[in-house]
């Protein structure tokens, strides 16, 4: 920061509020004089003890003379309240401080600001968020909350999306940073960095021992951006949590990043959703995972992996036993890419959520991944998602068989095609969850009513399907799936329990 903003930090010193640099003698003065007293034997500071200060009174009897009765503390503890009083009342409060601050940067302040500030800091005892999101600071907005948060000690969580700050704002806060010892979360999306800002985000990440989360997405990073994170993460043990989401970064870019998952020891949860990573990229990235030992949660959904990106994927997951949580909605992953990954996943015991929505896979590829599970009898499967996959009645089958030796496994998907077979007797589901449902006291309109959280009388089939699941009503799979096509007769996706429940309601 400049010499002038450095002056303003000096004016503002807790001990020295006129700025002269006598501290205690200018600022507490007269007050020194008063609080200063001396022993009780000797109050008036003259040496004199009973002929000074008590005058008339020494004819008095010795029982009640002020002096010689017992001394409570009750006034030296008035005292010790009163210097802490009159110490806080010297501490320069943020709202005055970033008032200063805007003076000096000539920015108008910002009411809002003033407000999160004094909330933030109501609670000496306690850290918390400051929440700017969305209020357009600005570069020069910036700059002056950069100067009032330079020596703050409460907020740990610094919320400053969509505020046009620029490579300039995020400079100031950068610099900011390196002095900051409380902030651990910083949420700069869709701020307009860019280039020239990411250089001086990544310094600060060389510095700054106390940020643990940062979210960059949405700011036009390119795959130069991708070498200099790349370079001040192979140190960096401390950040954990990094959203890189909605930027640029394509095939170097995937380069860059997989060198940064390879040497890097501390990241646990990272955000690559809305890139370009393809091909190459792809496959690059899925190498230092392959090495990565501390990375649990991986988003790379509406990229463009293919069935390459997901052969890498698949030979990373071989070797990889610390992700638990992997995003690949939206890739183009088909039932090729669906079998390469499954390579991977006969091995691998740690991963507990795989997504795979809106990928151009088939009911083929979603029994793929169930003879997977099935075939590995490690595999911590918990969550499969493949909610926009028509499957038949044959994966309905195979489900009940893996669900047997895998109990928590639970699949999303859109829904059978054809109709349920009644080798089972199926039809009786709806006397089995009416029964289920009368023991508890409640019906199926009660039931339906608490899924319907838009009140629009119907309920999304996948919600319909988890809550029956969760709910453990003794249900087979053949059963439920019939049950779900018994109210969702035009195959929509939704049950419209509106006109099965008019009358009731």
């Amino acid at each position: 920061m400049s010499q002038s903003e450095g002056e303003v930090l000096a004016l503002t010193a807790p001990e020295d509020r006129d700025g002269d640099g006598d501290r205690e003698e200018d600022t507490v003065g007269s007050d020194q004089d008063e609080r200063a007293l001396p022993a009780p034997e000797d109050r008036d500071g003259g040496g004199d003890r009973e002929e000074d200060t008590m005058g008339s009174d020494q004819d008095e009897s010795p029982d009640t003379t002020p002096a010689e009765q017992p001394d409570s503390g009750d006034e030296w503890d008035t005292d010790l309240e009163a210097d802490e009083q009159d110490r806080r009342g010297r501490l320069v409060s943020p709202t005055e401080l970033y008032l200063v601050a805007c003076r000096l940067t000539a920015v108008i302040p910002c009411s809002y600001v003033l407000r999160q500030l004094a909330s933030t800091t109501l609670d000496l005892n306690q850290q918390g968020t400051l929440d700017l999101n969305h209020h357009g600071l600005g570069p020069l907005g910036a700059k002056a909350l950069a100067i009032t948060l330079l020596s703050d000690v409460q907020i740990s969580n610094l919320e400053l999306k969509e505020n046009h700050l620029l490579a300039e704002g995020t400079g100031y806060l950068m610099e900011m940073l390196k002095e900051n010892f409380t902030i651990q979360s910083l949420n700069l999306s869709n701020n307009h960095i860019q280039s020239a800002g990411f250089d001086s985000v990544c310094k600060m990440l060389l510095d700054n021992v106390t940020i643990k989360s940062i979210n960059l997405s949405g700011n036009g990073f390119i795959d130069a951006d991708a070498r200099s994170l790349a370079d001040a993460l192979a140190n960096n043990y401390r950040l954990k949590d990094l959203d890189l989401s909605h930027n640029q970064f394509c095939d170097m870019g995937g380069e860059h990043l997989g060198q940064m998952l390879a040497n890097n020891e501390g990241l646990e949860m990272l955000d690559l959703s809305w890139n370009h990573l393809r091909m190459s990229g792809a496959v690059t990235l899925c190498a230092g995972l392959k090495v990565n030992v501390t990375l649990k949660q991986l988003d790379l959904s509406w990229n463009g992996f293919g069935s390459a990106g997901a052969q890498a994927l698949g030979e990373a997951l071989r070797h990889n036993n610390t992700l638990v949580h992997l995003d690949l909605s939206n890739n183009r992953v088909s039932d090729e890419g669906t079998a390469l990954l499954c390579n991977g996943l006969v091995a691998n015991d740690s991963l507990r959520i795989l997504r795979l929505a809106h990928n151009p896979l088939t009911q083929l590829g979603a029994l793929n991944l169930l003879n997977t599970i099935r075939n590995n009898p490690k595999s911590a499967l918990e969550e499969i998602n493949i909610s926009t996959v028509l499957v038949n009645e044959a994966f309905v089958v195979l489900l009940e068989a893996v669900c047997q030796n895998h109990s928590g496994l639970e699949v999303q998907f859109q829904g059978v095609t054809g109709s349920v077979t009644r080798t089972k007797k199926p039809s009786i589901a709806l006397n089995i969850i009416q029964d289920f449902l009368t023991e508890e006291k409640e019906g199926l309109l009660e039931l339906f009513q608490s899924l319907d959280k838009e009140g629009n009388m119907s309920v999304d089939n996948k919600e319909f399907r988890k809550a029956v699941q969760h709910a453990n009503i003794p249900l087979d799979q053949h059963q439920l799936e019939w049950l779900i096509q018994h109210f969702d007769k035009d195959c929509t996706g939704r049950i419209n329990y509106s006109s099965q429940f008019a009358e009731q309601s």
